[in-house]
C-alpha cells in the first residue's frame, strides 16, 4: 500500500490554506496524524534519517526517500494534515555547514564548530555551490521531488537565522561583546548572512520543486508561495534596543522577500521583542514556544491575545488538549490559529475516533 493521500485531499489542503492566508477561514487549522496503518510492504533496511546518521553518505538519496516513504505510508492524516518529509535532520541552522563549519554529531544531535578562529573584521561569508553538505541536501530534496511528484511535500530544512548562524562562528560571549565593540562589523555580517539565507532558500526550493508543489518547513504551515518560519534564537540574550538596531532590519527584509512568513518566538526571553515583531507589516504570524520548564501554551493567553490584537496569525505547538484550552481562553473559534503536534505526540489508530471527535468540536472535518 502506498501513501494514503489522493490528489483530491491535496486539493482540499490547498483550498483550506488559501482561505487561511486570505483571512477567510472561520475555524482553526489543526494538523493531526495517527500511526499504525499497514504500509503493505516490509520496512526498508535503510535507517530513518536523523541528526545521528546524517553524516552517513553511503545511503543514496533514493534509498533515504524510500525509507521515508514507508514511514509516511504508516500514517493516517487527519484534519488539515498532509504527508511531508522534513529535511531538517542535517541540524538546526544548517547554513553553518553550507558555509564551511565542521559538522559534529557523535552525541546524536548535530552541532557546528567554526573551521578557524578569525577576527571579526576579517570574516566574510560567501556562497559555495559545490559545498558537500549543500549538494547532499539538494540531492535528497531532488530525489524526493522525483519520487513523490508532490504527493508527499518536501519541507525546507532549518536554515537558521542570520544571528543564530553568526553566533556559531562567534561562539560563547563573543557575539554579545561584538554588539558593543564592533557594531558595524556585526551589521555587515548579518546582512551578508541574510542575503545568503535567501540564496540557499531558492537553491533548495528549486531542488524540491516548491514552485510547483508548494512550500513549508517544520511548522507544517502550507503555502503555495514562498513561506518560511523565520527564527533568531540568539535574541533571547539581547534587549529590545539591540533587537531593533541589529536584528529587526534583516528580519523585516526577509519578510518582504518572502510571500508569507512567521516568526519562531522561542522562550520567555523573547517576549520583550513581541511588540517590535508585531509592528513589522509583512510578518504574517508568530509561533509561540514557551520553552523548556515553562507552562504549556494555554497558560499564555496574553501572548496569543496580543498577537491576535495586532491582526497577526498564531501557531500553537502542543497537544490537542492544550490547543482546545487556548481556544477556550481566547473565547472564540480560533480563526487565524494553526496547531501542529510533533511526531512524538502522534496518535495511534485506536485513538483515531477520539481525535476525530475533538477535531469536530473545532469545526474541522
Amino acid at each position: 500500500m502506498a501513501v494514503d493521500f489522493p490528489p483530491e485531499r491535496w486539493d482540499k489542503v490547498r483550498e483550506t490554506f488559501r482561505k487561511f492566508w486570505a483571512g477567510e477561514l472561520d475555524r482553526p487549522l489543526v494538523l493531526a496524524q495517527c500511526r499504525g496503518r499497514d504500509p503493505g510492504r516490509p520496512m526498508p533496511e535503510v535507517p530513518m534519517p536523523s541528526q545521528g546518521n546524517c553524516h552517513d553518505f553511503s545511503w543514496t538519496p533514493e534509498q533515504i526517500v524510500d525509507r521515508v516513504d514507508w514511514d509516511c505510508s504508516c500514517r493516517v492524516y487527519l484534519g488539515d494534515s498532509f504527508p511531508a518529509f522534513w529535511t531538517g535532520y542535517y541540524g538546526p541552522g544548517c547554513i553553518c555547514s553550507f558555509l564551511g563549519a565542521e559538522v559534529h554529531n557523535v552525541s546524536g544531535k548535530v552541532w557546528f564548530k567554526p573551521p578557524r578562529d578569525v577576527p571579526i573584521e576579517d570574516m566574510h561569508f560567501e556562497y559555495e555551490g559545490d559545498n558537500v553538505w549543500l549538494r547532499r541536501v539538494k540531492d535528497v530534496c531532488a530525489a524526493a521531488a522525483r519520487r513523490w511528484q508532490g504527493q508527499v511535500l518536501v519541507l525546507m530544512p532549518d536554515l537558521g537565522g542570520p544571528f543564530d548562524v553568526l553566533s556559531m562562528f562567534r561562539p560563547g560571549e563573543r557575539l554579545l561583546l561584538d554588539l558593543y565593540d564592533h557594531p558595524a562589523e556585526v551589521a555587515r555580517l548579518a546582512w551578508e548572512l541574510q542575503d545568503l539565507f535567501h540564496r540557499f532558500y531558492e537553491d533548495l526550493a528549486g531542488a524540491m520543486q516548491a514552485e510547483r508543489y508548494g512550500y513549508s518547513d517544520w511548522s507544517r504551515i502550507y503555502c503555495e508561495k514562498p513561506f518560511h518560519m523565520l527564527a533568531n534564537d540568539f535574541c533571547y540574550m539581547i534587549g529590545p534596543g539591540m533587537f531593533d538596531e541589529f536584528v529587526k532590519p534583516t528580519l523585516a527584509a526577509s519578510c518582504r522577500r518572502l510571500s508569507n512568513s512567521f516568526y519562531h518566538l522561542d522562550g520567555v526571553g523573547q517576549i520583550p521583542h513581541l511588540d517590535s515583531l508585531l509592528a513589522i507589516p509583512e510578518l504574517d504570524g508568530i509561533q509561540w514556544v514557551p520553552g523548556t520548564g515553562q507552562p504549556e501554551g494555554d497558560h499564555w493567553p496574553e501572548v496569543f491575545a496580543k498577537i491576535h490584537g495586532a491582526g497577526k496569525k498564531a501557531q500553537v505547538m502542543g497537544g490537542l488538549e492544550v490547543f482546545e484550552r487556548v481556544l477556550k481562553r481566547l473565547g472564540g473559534p480560533g480563526p487565524g490559529i494553526v496547531n501542529w503536534e510533533d511526531d512524538a505526540k502522534n496518535f495511534t489508530p485506536d485513538e483515531e475516533p477520539d481525535v476525530r471527535r475533538t477535531l469536530a468540536r473545532m469545526g474541522v472535518e
